[in-house]
């Protein structure tokens, strides 16, 4: 299929002044950013001397260079680290060691690292007023398009980092063809098209911020308006000014939106839909768009998965919410039971995925990572039911599960009950030790502008839950343990219970 950064010449040629990505204050166009793609690559190349397979990582916010450097790294057979910049240097240190990292790009507002990875091969870049990056020295600005190197599509391009059950990092080895294959879904999810604007506000070294409208947006020649990171504030503004047809908005950062003092002036209009996803999506916070008019559709996948793997199309957000929708259209799903035979409808089962836009495997995979993969396989580690009519449905996490005298509990059903009752201002389900039931259920919440205590918070379940399913305990915090992502830090979690 040749490198995934012919859809940049190609948009250039037919559209040369058309947006590609727009900054809070700079833009370039679909041929200045091919350029730009193509002085990456030939300064990869020729001057930095990386040959094919090399790991180049990227220390930084969201940045049009990041862009570049993965279509350069495209275009040169490398392979691009996107590494998050809320980690310690520790940490990022060891990643980097997993990675082989032969070279670390560092933007500006992560320079204080520059001293703690000092041991690796550095080098650090800006964004200049003008729209054109300024470079290390050596990269030459306005080169011609070189060609591209011959590149095998099924070899890794984005090895992106994510812990698994250990806590410790896993590279997730996405090739050109998954990213090709995913964007191909999102272009199904989204209807997405040329005409498109599409507002980012996720971390990049994620591929929620990545891949689900980014990536995805360049493959068809439309407008990523790309924010250096979320701010309710921010955000509501660039809607007002961008009139962005289509974003991706966590939960957090919808409830962040909705308590924006801007919130109600904020003219949403312009908005197609906006894709949710990442965790179990409350109902009361899809419905803060539907009353706006705005369609919130679910997407579920993993790093893993590219990551769309199953997802709602427009017409189904407002008819059927609380689904997560309907297997891709380049996605094989199946739900199987722990003996990895597949359930029957409306039954919880482990979700399979398998297609063309699944990750290769882990990087440096152990045995037991290699099992994740099994005959094409990608094991989710998440639950779902499959109704009649093909739509899915999320349950939990099976390492969420809590296991109460030999029945199963998924948190998330506790979850979406705290949520409806309005007590609170968020809850989360955490087990507990017991001596008779070896696991019970445990409420950790944040109080609202009520004075609400555990008694009347513990009665909401009455009637709502099976008896065996009803939490034993409240824990009050000032505010969840949260991820970069807004997920709620389930081991953090289970410490304070």
């Amino acid at each position: 299929m040749g490198s995934i950064a012919g859809w940049l010449t190609r948009h250039a040629t037919v559209a040369p002044d058309k947006p590609a990505i727009v900054s809070a204050d700079s833009t370039l166009d679909y041929a200045g950013f091919a350029a730009r793609v193509a002085t990456l690559a030939s300064w990869l190349r020729d001057e930095r001397g990386l040959a094919p397979g090399a790991r180049v990582a990227w220390l930084g916010h969201n940045h049009a260079d990041l862009l570049a450097l993965l279509f350069a790294c495209a275009d040169t057979g490398l392979v691009l680290v996107p590494l998050n910049w809320r980690l310690t240097a520790h940490e990022l240190d060891r990643v980097l060691d997993d990675a082989g990292a032969s070279l670390v790009v560092v933007e500006t507002h992560c320079a204080a690292f520059l001293s703690e990875l000092g041991h690796w091969p550095l080098v650090t870049c800006g964004f200049a007023a003008d729209g054109l990056a300024r470079v290390p020295p050596g990269i030459r600005a306005g080169l011609p398009l070189p060609g591209a190197v011959p590149v095998d599509d099924r070899a890794p391009l984005l090895l992106v980092y994510t812990s698994g059950t250990t806590g410790l990092p896993r590279g997730a080895a996405l090739s050109q063809r998954a990213l090709l294959f995913n964007a191909l879904n999102s272009v199904h999810m989204h209807d997405l098209g040329s005409a498109d604007r599409v507002l980012n506000v996720l971390p990049m070294f994620h591929v929620g911020g990545l891949n689900i409208q980014t990536v995805p947006a360049l493959y068809c020649g439309a407008t990523v308006l790309l924010a250096e990171r979320f701010d309710p504030d921010a955000t509501l503004a660039w809607i007002q000014r961008e009139r962005p047809t289509l974003s991706v908005l966590v939960p957090a950062m919808i409830e962040a939106l909705a308590a924006a003092p801007t919130w109600d002036e904020t003219d949403l209009g312009s908005l197609r839909a906006v894709a949710t996803g990442s965790t179990d999506v409350p109902r009361a916070v899809i419905q803060r768009l539907h009353a706006r008019g705005v369609p919130v559709i679910q997407i579920y996948g993993s790093t893993e998965t590219g990551p769309i793997a199953v997802y709602q199309r427009i017409e189904q957000a407002m008819s059927e919410v609380g689904s997560i929708g309907c297997a891709g259209l380049h996605t094989e799903v199946r739900l199987v039971d722990s003996t990895g035979h597949d359930v029957g409808t409306d039954e919880p089962g482990q979700i399979l995925v398998r297609g063309p836009h699944v990750a290769n495997g882990y990087w440096n995979a152990v045995s037991q990572a290699v099992e994740a993969f099994a005959d094409g396989w990608f094991a989710s580690g998440d639950v779902a039911a499959r109704d009649a009519r093909g739509r899915y449905w999320f349950k939990d996490r099976i390492k969420h599960v809590i296991i109460s005298g030999g029945e199963n509990i998924y948190p998330a059903e506790l979850e979406r009950v705290l949520a409806e009752s309005g007590l609170v201002r968020e809850a989360a389900i955490a087990p507990r030790a017991d001596a008779r039931w070896g696991q019970v259920p445990v409420v950790v919440a944040v109080r609202g502008e009520g004075a609400v205590d555990a008694a009347a918070l513990l009665a909401v379940f009455e009637g709502r839950v099976a008896r065996y399913k009803r939490p034993r305990d409240v824990v009050f915090v000032d505010a969840l343990p949260r991820t970069a992502l807004g997920k709620v830090a389930v081991a953090k979690l289970r410490e304070l219970v």
